[in-house]
């Protein structure tokens, strides 16, 4: 059961990094190319700010986590596009993100004998 509750707190962190990093990007794209206010912008930038936070809270090394997240971002910038923008996925975009899954559970939730002390184990 630890090991669920571990895997849905990244998971969690994973969603709240996405979307900082995709929300903020996309209200600086916004600003930028749709001619709104520089405070939308600013808004985009400060939310950029938190998710350069965000992984700080995860449980591994920065190199893994930032592959995991780019596998991530993946998965929900074509969620985002979708339900955002309107665009349904085709057939490529589904494939790609079921493999950046896949990618993803490879690289971040696979055992490995460096991580025995994880960073959950030195705070408790």
């Amino acid at each position: 059961m630890a090991k669920i509750n571990k895997i849905l707190i990244t998971l969690f962190f994973f969603f709240l990094a996405g979307v900082c990093e995709i929300g903020g990007g996309y209200l600086v794209w916004l600003w930028l190319r749709e001619d709104m206010s520089w405070i939308i912008g600013a808004l985009g930038g400060f939310v950029l700010f938190l998710y350069a936070i965000v992984p700080t809270f995860q449980p591994s090394h920065f190199h893994r986590i930032y592959a995991a997240y780019g596998g991530i971002f993946i998965i929900m910038s074509v969620l985002w596009g979708w339900i955002f923008e309107g665009i349904a996925p085709d057939i490529y975009d589904i494939i790609g993100t079921i493999i950046a899954i896949i990618g993803v559970s490879i690289i971040y939730y696979m055992p490995r004998k460096d991580e025995e002390k994880t960073v959950w184990q030195s705070k408790q």
